[in-house]
């Protein structure tokens, strides 16, 4: 699998030097592109055919992309990434990925891996502690970050997280329409699960490690009410908690942030003790056989 790694940190500081009524086009047709397919099966237009309508521009800002005339928080943004070498972090984690998924017969659907490693708003990825990932289509993971000494550290286990959303949709259809929260909760906790073999328990993310082991019990007896609750809509109110469902117009299930990835990690770490597998076992697992085998529900 041929691995393309987007040079983003040269991109962006072309754009910051744009006059602002530029940048939305350069953002489009060139930063965006190479990710047309991506956003095309998602249904978002690289540009909308009406003024101010949805496409990649409106989507990348509610998925807590740098609006792009933030040129001041952009600048020292792309400084500190640049300081860490951060590119290189980025080619040796992809490419230990690889190498783990070659060592234990995994594969990805599709030929070549495209990444890109893009600028965050540092408010509205506040809950996430300033970064967070998408890798939900064969073939593409782009990671938002804003940097801090918090997240820094932690961006080879995103990666990682991501990577494996890559590999386990090589192994089973999404619908948004029938994704039920069981099914959601098994694709998180398999992928956070990954990174943890990989990078260890000091790296996890804040979606699984944040919550008080109140909060957990509480929602492991919530979320295992629901584990048939189906449509992507629902479905989030159970994964991202309250907060961000209100935000998104879900309705609330009375829930922590990120509660569903704390349960669905909780999940699959009790499955694979309990049935003595590794996540490389667990990853072709379906998500039934993680559900009854975890004996949590």
């Amino acid at each position: 699998m041929k691995l393309i790694v987007e040079n983003t940190l040269e991109q962006y500081e072309k754009l910051f030097t744009m006059p602002e009524g530029q940048r939305a086009d350069y953002f489009r047709y060139t930063m965006m592109k190479p990710f047309e397919r991506m956003w095309n099966l998602m249904n978002i237009p690289l540009k909308a055919k009406q003024t101010g309508g949805y496409d990649v521009l409106m989507a990348s800002q509610m998925l807590g992309f740098l609006d792009v005339v933030k040129t001041a928080a952009g600048l020292q943004s792309l400084q500190e990434l640049k300081s860490r070498h951060i590119t290189g972090v980025v080619v040796n984690t992809l490419h230990t990925c690889v190498e783990v998924m070659r060592k234990y017969d995994l594969h990805v659907a599709a030929q070549e891996l495209r990444f890109g490693l893009y600028l965050a708003d540092e408010q509205k990825l506040e809950l996430q502690k300033g970064y967070c990932g998408f890798g939900g289509i064969p073939g593409f993971i782009q990671v938002t970050i804003h940097p801090n000494a918090y997240n820094i550290p932690r961006i080879p286990a995103v990666i990682a997280h991501e990577f494996h959303h890559n590999i386990r949709f090589s192994y089973m259809d999404w619908d948004y329409g029938n994704v039920t929260v069981g099914d959601y909760l098994i694709i998180e906790g398999l992928a956070e699960s990954f990174a943890r073999e990989l990078y260890g328990d000091d790296l996890l993310g804040p979606w699984v490690s944040s919550m008080s082991e109140a909060d957990v019990r509480r929602s492991m007896e919530v979320i295992g009410k629901a584990l048939d609750v189906k449509g992507f809509g629902e479905v989030s109110s159970y994964m991202f908690g309250d907060e961000i469902a209100i935000s998104q117009g879900y309705q609330p299930a009375g829930l922590a942030p990120f509660a569903g990835y704390t349960v669905g990690y909780r999940t699959v770490q009790s499955f694979m003790k309990e049935q003595g597998c590794t996540i490389y076992e667990a990853t072709r697992c379906s998500a039934v056989e993680i559900l009854n085998g975890s004996r949590l529900f």
